[in-house]
Order: C-alpha cells, then structure tokens, then sequence
C-alpha cells in the first residue's frame, strides 16, 4: 500500500465522480472513481482500500450491500454513505451495519473533506489538511 490513503468513490452520477475525485485527491489520497457497482465490489476484492465513500441508492447493488461486502472483507475499512434520499431509516441500518457516517446531497467538497479527516484521524493516519486550504 502507499504512503496515500486509499480512496474509492462508488456513485452511478458522473458528476459525483468527476467532483469528488479531485476534491480528496487535493488532501493528498489516492483516489478511485467507480460508476458501476459491480466494477467497485470487483476492485474492493482486488485491492484493500483506507476509505470507500459509496451512493446508497444504484441500480441492482445498493450502497447497504457494498458497505456489507467490505465489511465481510475488512474492519480497517471506513465507509462513508452519501445519498440523495436522507431518510432516517437508512442512516440508522448504514450505522448498524459498520458505516463511519452518512452524507446527504447536496453536500459542498469541504463536507465530505470534514468526514475523510475524522475517518483518517480514526485510521491512525491524519491528513496534513486544512478545511478552506485553496491548494
């Protein structure tokens, strides 16, 4: 593994990926971006990954299955649940089930930065970064 934290970002919106990648690759991770989830669970399986930040609402594979297959590879993995659809329910079992925390859309980079440093302090590997760092 590299000196990086490992990153995947899993959303079926090209847009997310295409925001979201840049956004923690400027905290120093190494990212990657999957719009299929049955691409993602393939490259979870391939490759131990610091932090998978996952949409809950895909086509045949949700995020509460994704967050179940690292689960049953790894603990060391946090996982990070964004959605669209913010419903108590949901946040309440992705929880349950081992998630570090849950975002809602719309959400700004500097959100999901907030939540990839606590998840980084938590891995035992904090980020040299500042919230409203411009670089």
């Amino acid at each position: 593994m590299s000196d990086k934290l490992e990153v995947l970002i899993l959303d079926d919106e090209v847009i997310v990926c295409k925001r979201l990648k840049p956004a923690i690759e400027k905290m120093g991770c190494a990212v990657e971006t999957y719009l299929d989830p049955h691409d993602a669970l393939k490259r979870i399986d391939e490759k131990d990954f610091d932090i998978v930040v996952t949409d809950i609402r895909m086509d045949d594979i949700d995020g509460i299955q994704v967050l179940d297959h690292v689960r049953k590879k790894t603990d060391h993995t946090k996982v990070i649940i964004i959605t669209g659809y913010a419903m108590i329910s949901l946040a309440r079992e992705a929880m349950e089930k081992g998630a570090f925390d849950f975002i809602s859309k719309p959400f700004k980079p500097d959100d999901i930065r907030r939540v990839i440093l606590a998840a980084a302090e938590e891995l035992g590997t904090p980020l040299d970064y500042t919230i409203g760092n411009k670089s």
